[in-house]
């Protein structure tokens, strides 16, 4: 019999997750899988059950969760021989990574894309020793992001991340960064940097608008040392899907990037506090498979 794991994270949804659980374990119990619930209680939980269903031939892990959840899942799956394959239902509020998989954001719509036959291999990036779904951030803008607190994101969802931003933005100075990308080399001032794997970035879907969940391409953006007006033109830009033509802004795609800077510099990975520079990406071409909604 198949097996399928179902990681949760009981505190999610606002407190809904149990509820979903249920529904979650009736469709894969008709599907024909012998089906297992682990609930997260501690940071790393979710990776360490991921990481067992890797080493047990799990066929099926689903993530009930926010952005936070799957990153931890999915860290489950670095350098494992088998990965079983992926499903999403997300109760956070950004949720980038079901947004660039067209995975329904109302729970009871994701949990019925679990009944679909459709599944895509995807992209994943890794970073030094762990591995990231959607975004990594570097710089104090990067740093301030993580303070975004639960009530601002449930009331302003993607735009409590644009007020943050701003007001970053325009109190903070910029870091020297030399940043290494395919044999070529960036040195100067910035900002922020921020390398994407998708095409929804802080629930913003049109910061790279032809970014694709396999395209094998790290998608990065530097945001030069600029000033208050150009910090509003810069977030213009973001909201209208043209961030990479803006004049103070360096775009480019790679297969593997190096970040160095001469000074403590932190970053953000997928919604959360990530480690200091010096860091290391690349991108795993078609890494993992996910269930995915049936045209």
């Amino acid at each position: 019999m198949k097996q399928a794991m179902i990681i949760i994270n009981p505190s999610s949804g606002k407190e809904k997750a149990l509820v979903y659980v249920r529904q979650v374990e009736d469709i894969l119990r008709n599907k024909g899988y012998e089906v297992s619930v682990s609930e997260t209680a501690k940071p790393l939980d979710a990776t360490k059950f991921c990481l067992q269903a890797c080493e047990e031939y799990y066929d099926l892990v689903v993530s009930i969760g926010g952005d936070g959840t799957l990153h931890e899942t999915i860290n489950g799956l670095i350098d494992q021989e088998h990965r079983p394959t992926l499903g999403v239902v997300p109760l956070g509020t950004i949720n980038d990574f079901a947004r660039a998989l067209n995975i329904p954001l109302d729970p009871e719509k994701a949990i019925h894309t679990l009944t679909s036959s459709i599944v895509k291999t995807v992209d994943i990036g890794k970073m030094n020793d762990r591995l990231f779904a959607n975004v990594v951030a570097v710089g104090s803008l990067a740093e301030s992001l993580s303070s975004v607190s639960s009530e601002e994101k449930t009331k302003l969802g993607a735009f409590a991340y644009l007020k943050e931003g701003f007001k970053e933005l325009i109190k903070t100075s910029s870091h020297p960064l030399t940043i290494m990308h395919d044999g070529e080399s960036w040195i100067g001032e910035s900002l922020l940097f921020v390398v994407a794997l998708t095409n929804s970035v802080g629930g913003f879907e049109k910061m790279v608008p032809e970014a694709s969940v396999d395209d094998g391409l790290l998608h990065c953006f530097i945001i030069k040392d600029i000033n208050v007006f150009n910090t509003i033109t810069v977030g213009t830009s973001l909201l209208f899907g043209s961030l990479k033509e803006h004049k103070d802004v360096v775009y480019f795609t790679a297969k593997q990037v190096q970040v160095t800077s001469s000074e403590q510099i932190h970053t953000n990975v997928d919604g959360e506090d990530g480690p200091p520079l010096p860091l290391e990406l690349r991108i795993l071409p078609s890494h993992i498979e996910v269930i995915v909604p049936e045209e």
